[in-house]
């Protein structure tokens, strides 16, 4: 997308509205339904794009992941995960539909690989890509320098917890 092409402000606070309802419905839905909180341990990986809950070591949780992207805190900036050459396939699912979901509606932030590091830029990014990936879900975690953003899809409970 060329950076001097039109920014359709008001389309862009339309569809950022949508999907932070879209969001905040969903994100309640799955932490009551799932019960995500409390004494709920997790993993995750890149080279498979799974995530898996536990509570008291027993699996009860598994899900498909999209990478997102990432903020680096040193840097100060955040790399779509469409751009990140160093990441696994697996993780990027359908993330490159993000991109062309910004390219085709006057979008620039969506196609751009990358943008400074501002904490609201980068919650209207991910809630959007949540909304046209049809996401479940949103997960983030943190290293020292790194914050990594991820879609949470395809939930399905352990046959041990889906008898209980």
């Amino acid at each position: 997308m060329d950076d001097r092409s039109t920014h359709d402000h008001s389309g862009w606070e339309e569809v950022v509205r949508a999907a932070r309802e879209r969001a905040r419905a969903r994100q309640a839905l799955m932490v009551e339904r799932f019960g995500l909180s409390g004494d709920v341990q997790y993993e995750w990986s890149m080279d498979d794009a799974r995530i898996t809950w536990s509570r008291g070591g027993e699996v009860f949780l598994t899900g498909r992941l999209t990478m997102i992207g990432s903020v680096s805190r040193a840097q100060r900036s955040w790399l779509w995960s469409w751009a990140n050459d160093a990441l696994p396939a697996a993780v990027l699912g359908d993330i490159e539909r993000v991109r062309r979901f910004g390219e085709e509606h006057g979008h620039p932030v969506l196609p751009w690989p990358g943008f400074a590091h501002h904490p609201e830029l980068v919650a209207e990014a991910r809630t959007v890509a949540a909304a046209v990936l049809d996401a479940e879900g949103l997960w983030a975690d943190s290293t020292d320098d790194m914050e990594l953003h991820f879609l949470v899809h395809d939930l399905v409970l352990t046959p041990a917890a889906a008898g209980r």
